[in-house]
């Protein structure tokens, strides 16, 4: 169908008819029923999304109709999709109704479809389809109107129950909980972790489908969102604030504005730099609660298989542990804030995104090495050893150790390259910034050969 049949979504009219328009998907809710009034017994069945044509205009579509109708429709299309929409019925939006559980947008109008009326179908006609594209990337509300995660912090309960707009980076994504509702009505939930350049983690919960669906596409820390009318509360349980996607809510992955290129970079700066790995510091989690307990080669599968960081157990020998390098290759400077590496007599941090360059440089001096871990099903390399997990395991301050001669550092070294130790490790999965999993040690200590003896007999019982 050529482009020019099309009535762009700006000048829609009630009194038009047999029209058709075509739009991108910005946004799209969950299939719902309702008991129909006209014939008892029966349900009806309805769902709604938005389409966007031009950067400035964008509108809602509601369908009704029954179960095979309206879920087949449904299944037909998701968010990003281009589509075309012949007949819809142009009606003046109501405020009081249905239209205050939607987008806001900038048409007065809204569309319906029917099965008797309407047809809805993906645009196959290329031209259309470029020139649609672009406006996935555009946020459905002003580019600078939005609030930092510090901002909502900082304000607290002062927003419970307000609806904002959030620019933020993913971190993280939770796995998927099903529950059963006591009306007997399957649910689901998924929490995502955002992040920005003020707050290293802010939690964003999804309960629709559609919103979860969109969600698990993203690859964490390097995904940017624009969160159009996301609602906020005040968790008790956690005591803090979280944010919620609701049927209003239109999210923007990688918005095309100079904003969320600034997040983009800075999010992958700190990813590169492990910066949000060390955010959630090893030592802070109990390792009497890390149980699980896995070879080398379970570590790098499970890693695989798993989008989350993961904690574990595993009896290995280091196989690599340079504490006879040079002192500079054993003990570095990072800046407090962002965990770039500095030189020691740095007076400010080098990285040009640190979200702390205009307040006074704050830096730490420690163990900061990379080990690999080797059993009798493979190597894992390069996991990191930082202070101050690797004071503990090694005995000794950096002060001390600097006054070590290489003859003290080696005999250190040797005492556990020749002694399988049990490793408490963090083990983060490979993303496309970063190839390859990557562990950070929590605690080590030399093995007790009983413990060793049972493990490897129920490695046994396992083959």
């Amino acid at each position: 169908m050529a482009a020019h049949t099309f009535i762009a979504i700006s000048e829609l009219h009630p009194n038009f008819s047999h029209l058709t328009v075509a739009g991108i998907i910005i946004g799209k809710t969950d299939v719902k029923s309702f008991p129909d009034r006209k014939n008892i017994g029966v349900d009806r069945f309805t769902f709604s999304f938005t389409i966007k044509d031009s950067p400035d205009f964008f509108i809602n579509v509601t369908a009704w109709g029954n179960d095979g109708y309206i879920n087949g429709l449904s299944n037909s299309f998701s968010t990003g999709d281009c589509v075309i929409i012949e007949n819809p019925l142009v009606t003046n939006k109501d405020p009081e109704k249905g239209d205050r559980f939607c987008p806001t947008t900038p048409s007065l109008y809204r569309l319906l479809v029917s099965e008797a009326h309407s047809q809805v179908c993906l645009c196959a006609d290329m031209s259309t389809i470029d020139r649609l594209l672009p406006l996935i990337h555009l946020p459905a509300k002003d580019s600078g109107d939005f609030y930092s995660l510090a901002d909502i912090v900082a304000n607290g309960q002062k927003l419970d129950g307000t609806v904002i707009n959030i620019l933020a980076a993913v971190k993280s994504i939770g796995e998927l909980k099903q529950f059963t509702t006591s009306d007997r009505r399957n649910g689901q939930r998924l929490e995502v972790k955002l992040f920005d350049d003020s707050v290293s983690s802010f939690p964003l919960v999804c309960w629709d489908r559609e919103a979860i669906q969109l969600v698990q596409t993203m690859i964490p820390k390097e995904t940017v969102l624009f969160i159009a009318d996301a609602k906020i509360s005040f968790d008790s349980f956690r005591n803090g604030m979280t944010a919620t996607v609701n049927s209003k809510t239109i999210i923007t992955v990688n918005p095309d504005t100079r904003e969320a290129s600034l997040l983009f970079s800075y999010a992958k700066e700190v990813s590169e730099s492990g910066a949000l790995d060390q955010d959630e510091k090893p030592e802070d989690v109990p390792v009497d609660s890390i149980t699980d307990v896995y070879t080398v080669s379970q570590l790098k599968q499970k890693a695989q298989e798993n989008p989350e960081a993961f904690f574990g157990i595993t009896y290995s020998f280091m196989s690599r542990l340079d504490l006879d390098s040079s002192v500079s290759k054993v003990i570095k400077t990072r800046c407090s804030r962002c965990k770039f590496l500095v030189t020691e007599d740095a007076q400010s941090c080098t990285n040009l995104l640190c979200p702390g360059r205009d307040q006074a440089f704050l830096a730490t001096t420690g163990f900061d090495l990379l080990v690999d871990f080797t059993d009798h099903t493979g190597t894992l390399q390069a996991c990191s050893l930082r202070s101050p997990v690797a004071e503990k395991i090694l005995g000794c301050t950096t002060e001390e150790f600097t006054s070590l001669n290489d003859g003290e550092r080696t005999a250190m070294k040797w005492k556990f390259l020749l002694e399988r130790c049990k490793i408490y490790v963090k083990i983060s999965p490979s993303t496309k910034l970063r190839s390859g999993t990557r562990g950070v040690v929590v605690a080590c200590s030399v093995a007790d050969p009983g413990e060793v003896k049972q493990h490897m007999s129920a490695l046994l019982q396992q083959l």
